[in-house]
């Protein structure tokens, strides 16, 4: 019997072929693609920041009858941004916000590394250890601000507490030695927990082999961390100073619901500063120059302040 073959064709394989993008460029298609968010992005940053350049050459506010866009009757060219750096009360403003930034933003990092360190291991109830301490930073800033407020009264559970051993009342919010400090405490007890997620998170992702091998060479707890801990952390602890700076920066919540500014000046930061100036002076155009002035000034910190990250990130990458 004759057995009949046939021919098995063999169909080519496939390969993996390019998207054909009808003759443009990869390049020129991705920027297509990425142009209505660049263009979105430029419209919410660009055009505030426009008009508030505009705006702080001239001497408008809600007040004069005119809508902003006819704040060109207004100019005064570079009045505003003179008055402001000739300004004891701007400076004192400033002064007093880089001085709540270091203090909350050094106490924070202390305290958060600490926290994390002890909770690091595992034990019982662990967890419900870690949720209570960052339950301070689910609270609304404002709701905070209040609870605060209510503990530092004259009569309030604080000096009731200090009275009981001798030391109350203390005029924590009248005081103007005491004040900025107890405004200070606020922030450190909400956002102190963040900081202590972030070093926690950083911690329980180092390598344990390096660790291991530092304990059996007989490295002490401090030299492991000098050393070993420190180092590798380097990254994560700068972008979570950075992250505290910006957000202490701007602090307002605590400062208006506790003294809002006093007693005097004694702790009105910038972001009051700014406030009183737009809300109760009613001058927007200098109010507008100020922001600027800020603006200008948070920019070249945070240019200095990125670059370590970028050296720790590509000494990483050598590593």
């Amino acid at each position: 019997v004759e057995a009949s073959t046939s021919e098995l064709k063999v169909r080519p394989t496939s390969t993996n072929r390019r998207p054909d993008f009808g003759g443009r460029s990869e390049e020129r298609v991705g920027r297509t693609l990425i142009a209505p968010g660049q263009l979105l992005m430029a419209f919410i940053v660009i055009f505030p920041a426009a008009i508030a350049i505009y705006i702080g050459f001239t001497r408008w506010s809600p007040t004069t009858g005119e809508d902003f866009w006819h704040a060109y009757n207004y100019w005064h060219w570079f009045d505003g941004y003179r008055e402001a750096l000739t300004s004891n009360i701007f400076w004192s403003a400033m002064w007093r916000t880089v001085l709540i930034t270091v203090v909350c933003m050094a106490v924070e990092f202390v305290l958060g590394f600490a926290l994390a360190l002890l909770l690091l291991n595992q034990f019982r109830a662990r967890g419900l250890v870690t949720v209570f301490f960052l339950l301070p930073m689910m609270v609304v800033p404002a709701v905070s601000g209040f609870i605060f407020f209510m503990l530092y009264q004259t009569d309030g559970p604080v000096n009731e507490a200090l009275a009981l051993v001798g030391l109350g009342p203390v005029n924590w919010l009248q005081s103007a030695d005491i004040a900025l400090w107890s405004v200070m405490t606020v922030d450190i007890w909400q956002w102190t927990p963040l900081m202590f997620l972030i070093f926690l998170s950083g911690l329980a992702a180092l390598p344990e082999d390096q660790l291991n091998q530092a304990r059996i060479l007989g490295a002490s707890w401090w030299h492991q961390m000098r050393y070993l801990v420190l180092p590798m952390l380097k990254p994560i602890i700068l972008i979570a100073l950075i992250i505290r700076a910006i957000e202490t920066f701007k602090l307002f919540d605590p400062v208006y619901l506790l003294t809002q500014g006093g007693p005097g000046n004694a702790t009105e930061n910038i972001s009051l500063y700014l406030f009183d100036e737009t809300q109760q002076n009613t001058r927007w155009g200098y109010a507008s120059s100020v922001a600027i002035l800020v603006l200008i000034f948070v920019s070249i910190v945070g240019y200095w302040a990125i670059r370590p990250i970028e050296r720790a990130q590509e000494e990483t990458l050598e590593e």
